[in-house]
C-alpha cells in the first residue's frame, strides 16, 4: 500500500521558518518525481516545488523562489520542504504527491498526501 505522510506544519509569524517532510512508502521512492502542492481556502490547489528523481532538478513556483528550498533523501524514501521568510500568504495546506513523470500540474499526479496544515500570521 503505498503512503506519502506529511509532518512538520504549524503556526509560526511572518518571517519565520518551517520544514516539512513528507515520507513515503510502499513505492520505489527514487523512481518518483516528487512535488508540493498547497491549497488555500477557497483557492485551487496550486504547484509550490518539484525535485527530480535523483535530487538534482528542482523548479518552484514563482511566489516561493528564493525562500523555500525542496530536497529529499532516498535512503529515508522523504522528500523535505524548507520554508524560510514565511508570509500570511503562504497561509495553506501543504500537500506532498508523487508521479513518475515530471510534472507541476495536480492533475498530473495520482499519490497524495493528507496534507499539513501552514499557518503564517502578521
Amino acid at each position: 500500500q503505498v503512503q506519502l505522510v506529511e509532518s512538520g506544519g504549524g503556526s509560526v509569524q511572518a518571517g519565520g521558518s518551517l520544514r516539512l517532510s513528507c515520507a513515503a512508502s510502499g513505492l520505489t521512492f527514487r523512481s518518483y518525481v516528487m512535488d508540493w502542492f498547497r491549497q488555500a481556502p477557497g483557492k485551487e490547489r496550486e504547484f509550490v516545488a518539484v525535485i527530480d528523481w535523483s535530487g538534482g532538478t528542482t523548479n518552484y513556483a514563482d511566489s516561493v523562489k528564493g525562500r523555500f528550498t525542496i530536497s529529499r533523501d532516498n535512503a529515508k524514501n522523504t522528500v523535505y520542504l524548507q520554508m524560510n521568510t514565511l508570509k500570511p500568504e503562504d497561509t495553506a495546506v501543504y500537500y506532498c504527491a508523487a508521479s513518475t513523470r515530471w510534472g507541476i500540474r495536480p492533475e498530473g499526479f495520482g499519490l497524495w498526501g493528507q496534507g499539513t496544515q501552514v499557518t503564517v500570521s502578521s
